[in-house]
């Protein structure tokens, strides 16, 4: 749809798409509006909609993933997230607590982050573990904590939610939805957080294609939702060296086939502290929109993944990196 067309024009093309017996599905951006046809391809061709009022352009789309297609969208989508932008233009540093523990644990965390440049607070509230017996999160005590830390040094949130009946709790206090990389898949997770309304962060699966990535963000642009990032995280691959591996060339991948902005997590893949910097600044080099790192004050006493998380001197290295190279790339920090 075109930029200033009116609610009653969409309402007319969606109502005539029904009425030809197809499906019509909304989609909406910060700068866009996207109907999505699915149906009789030659009926929609004989609606003749390129005639419509408001109506700017009609694509047919041969990819799967359709919203998400650069075919769909040619120029890379900002995604804003509570006044911080992830796109083309910009470079974020999104860093904090793998897990939200204590107050004072990620008070102390979210200073650091925001002293090494952050403009966006990551935390775990809820965490989906491979053990039933680790640590699995405070829950929405955890996302009270992050509220008030949020007020008090001006981060906006990024979190995980894990379960479709969360999401409206989440939501509430997050001003982006996280899904990691265990349920990438969980389809009625991804329908859900497609219709709250809240820019969303989905993390690659460890076994997934990039394809199947690609789908599973467009689970969500299907129910209405464009402001989406792809978080590379790390895949499972045989080698045993790192925690998992990163796959570093998804960055330029991902951007020839979708609109859509990625990140990077070099902590998840990583796995190590000593890897955290030179895999971001890899990140950088390759075109990542954002990184996402862990960041922790006592990372010794931590009860999540505290041998990936960073402290003073290695977050000096990192804010070098995302202060010094972006510009290279013609890139601002967020």
């Amino acid at each position: 749809m075109a930029s200033d067309a009116t609610g009653e024009q969409l309402d007319a093309v969606v109502e005539t798409v029904r009425a030809a017996g197809g499906s019509a599905f909304v989609s909406r951006g910060v700068h866009r509006t996207i109907v999505g046809l699915v149906g009789d391809i030659e009926q929609f061709q004989s609606l003749n909609l390129q005639t419509f009022a408001g109506v700017a352009d009609v694509v047919r789309i041969s990819t799967p993933y359709k919203l998400v297609s650069r075919d769909n969208h040619p120029a890379t989508s900002t995604v804003n997230v509570a006044g911080v932008e992830i796109g083309p233009s910009t470079f974020t540093l999104i860093a904090g607590p793998c897990a939200v523990e204590t107050p004072e644990q990620t008070l102390a965390a979210a200073r650091m982050a925001k002293n090494a440049g952050a403009a966006l607070l990551r935390g775990g509230a809820y965490k989906p573990r491979t053990s039933p017996y680790a640590f699995q999160g405070l829950g929405e005590k955890g996302l009270r904590i992050l509220a008030e830390v949020r007020d008090e040094v001006g981060l906006p949130i990024v979190t995980e939610v894990v379960d479709a009946h969360d999401v409206d709790t989440v939501a509430s206090y997050a001003d982006m939805l996280q899904i990691g990389t265990r349920n990438m898949q969980n389809f009625g997770l991804l329908q859900a957080v497609g219709s709250i309304g809240k820019p969303v962060m989905l993390k690659r699966g460890m076994n997934a294609t990039i394809e199947e990535w690609l789908m599973a963000a467009e689970y969500v642009a299907q129910r209405g939702n464009l402001d989406i990032v792809l978080c590379e995280r790390g895949i499972r691959t045989f080698e045993t060296a790192t925690r998992n591996t990163l796959d570093i060339s998804a960055v330029p991948v991902v951007h020839q086939l979708s609109h859509l902005p990625v990140v990077v997590d070099p902590s998840h893949s990583g796995g190590r502290r000593d890897l955290v910097v030179p895999l971001s600044r890899a990140a950088i080099a390759a075109g990542a929109d954002a990184v996402i790192v862990d960041v922790h004050p006592h990372p010794e006493q931590a009860l999540c993944d505290g041998p990936q998380a960073l402290v003073d001197e290695d977050l000096e290295q990192l804010a070098a990196a995302v202060r010094d190279l972006p510009p290279l790339l013609g890139r601002r920090l967020s």
